[in-house]
């Protein structure tokens, strides 16, 4: 199914007795671009959170938010930097007896002084804290695909019913372009008639001219590879893997054969239905920059 680069995906509950988010949004790029916002000192699980996202994607500009409560359980060890706490003692009695005040120092007062104490907590251990993310992103990116692959049908449609509309148009053009050889055969028998007044006009004359101006006229060739063009299009859209590159070129194609077909119109109706062709196009071009 196709998809769009555009994209959300939301995980919000408890994994492992921990209360977890995974957040995960997309929109359109060139190429598959990551970038994850961690808890402080979980930097190790950048590359796994990268691994499991690429997975499922492969082009968009992605931003990741993860959050991950702190384990209560993990045991902490606290020191005391008893210099340190021996200075502030000092320092804080010197205080009184300088200034004659009383002399309250106790230990709830000195625990106000925080970088008296170092607080280390025992290391997390990353293979279940990565199983724990990755539970949560498997989740998140549930969401995400299915909001990617709705939003990729929607651009589908649109790109098809366009290119149905161009077919259409290609018809008109292979109708219309015969009749413009013949009334140019007219035109300049016409012409002639009023030139050469009593002279005979020479019919091979007039045949001749036309099959030139038919031949510098004739668009067969270029209707044919348009519509051959819409069907890769149309083939590429149905498939199940990213496409947005090729179409992309095909599309380039079209466009290319649109001006082509635009450059050998010598009638004002062609030009016309050229210009409602290159229109649809851009449409088109404008709707598959989203298309992952």
């Amino acid at each position: 199914m196709i998809r769009s680069m555009t994209g959300y995906g939301r995980f919000e509950g408890v994994i492992d007795g921990r209360y977890t988010v995974f957040e995960i949004k997309s929109v359109n790029h060139r190429y598959l671009e990551l970038q994850c916002r961690l808890p402080r000192g979980c930097g190790f699980l950048e590359e796994s959170i990268k691994d499991l996202v690429s997975r499922y994607v492969s082009r968009g500009k992605v931003d990741i938010f993860v959050s991950v409560e702190a384990d209560d359980h993990v045991p902490s060890d606290v020191k005391l930097n008893h210099s340190l706490a021996a200075g502030y003692v000092k320092a804080l009695r010197e205080l009184c007896d300088t200034y004659g005040l009383k002399d309250d120092l106790s230990v709830s007062v000195l625990s106000k002084y925080s970088d008296i104490f170092t607080v280390t907590k025992t290391p997390e251990n990353e293979d279940s804290l990565k199983a724990l993310v990755n539970k949560a992103g498997e989740q998140a990116l549930a969401d995400f695909i299915t909001m990617r692959e709705r939003e990729g049908e929607k651009l589908r449609e649109d790109v098809l019913s366009r290119g149905r509309k161009i077919i259409s148009i290609v018809e008109e053009i292979e109708k219309r372009s015969p009749e413009t050889v013949e009334e140019y055969r007219t035109r300049l028998y016409e012409r002639l008639r009023e030139v050469l007044a009593d002279t005979t006009i020479d019919p091979q004359r007039i045949l001749t001219e036309a099959a030139i101006f038919a031949d510098k006229t004739a668009v067969a060739e270029e209707t044919v590879r348009l519509r051959s063009h819409f069907s890769q299009l149309e083939a590429e859209l149905n498939k199940t893997i990213p496409v947005g590159r090729k179409i992309d070129f095909l599309v380039q194609e079209m466009n290319r054969e649109a001006n082509t077909i635009g450059s050998k119109a010598n009638d004002a109706v062609l030009a016309h239905k050229v210009v409602d062709i290159k229109a649809e196009i851009e449409k088109i071009r404008e709707q598959i920059q989203n298309i992952e």
